[in-house]
C-alpha cells in the first residue's frame, strides 16, 4: 500500500507541475497580446516624432498647420510602416519634405539664406540691404558733387 502512495504522489506532483506550466505559458501569451495591443493603440504620430532627425519635427508640424487632412494620412501610413519595421532610418527634415513633395504635398518651409561677413553670420537679405544702402548713398553723394560743380 505504500508503494501504491508513493506512486500516487509523484503522479499527482506531476500533474501540479503541468498546471503550473500550463498556467504560466498562459500569462506569458496574455502579456504578449497586452503589449502587442499597446503597440497597435500608441498613437501613430507619436511614433513617427520618435523617428524624427534634424528638423524633421518642424516640416511635420508645417505640414499639418497647411495640410490638416492629407498629413494625417501619411503620418498614419508612416506610422505603420515604422512599427511594422519596414522603415527604420531616422528621417529628417529634408527626408520628410521630399516625401510630403513627392505624394502631391507642397508643404512651405521657412528658410533663410546666411552668408559670411567679416567673421559674422549675415543673413542674405540683411546683406542685399546693406548693399542698396551703400548704393543709395553714393548716387546721392554723386548728385551733390554734380549740383555743387554747377
Amino acid at each position: 500500500m505504500k508503494e501504491e502512495d508513493k506512486e500516487l504522489e509523484l503522479l499527482k506532483a506531476k500533474r501540479l507541475l503541468e498546471m503550473q506550466k500550463n498556467i504560466s505559458l498562459q500569462q506569458k501569451q496574455e502579456e504578449l497580446k497586452a503589449t502587442k495591443q499597446d503597440q497597435k493603440t500608441t498613437n501613430p504620430r507619436e511614433i513617427l516624432i520618435k523617428q524624427l532627425g534634424y528638423r524633421g519635427l518642424e516640416v511635420l508640424q508645417n505640414a499639418e498647420s497647411q495640410f490638416p487632412e492629407e498629413t494625417k494620412l501619411v503620418i498614419d501610413k508612416l506610422g505603420d510602416l515604422i512599427q511594422s519595421g519596414e522603415v527604420t532610418e531616422t528621417i529628417d527634415g529634408g527626408k520628410l519634405l521630399t516625401l510630403f513633395r513627392s505624394v502631391g504635398i507642397r508643404v512651405r518651409v521657412q528658410t533663410t539664406i546666411n552668408v559670411e561677413q567679416d567673421g559674422k553670420l549675415v543673413s542674405w537679405s540683411d546683406k542685399l540691404k546693406e548693399g542698396r544702402t551703400i548704393e543709395t548713398q553714393e548716387n546721392s553723394d554723386q548728385q551733390s558733387t554734380e549740383q555743387n560743380s554747377s
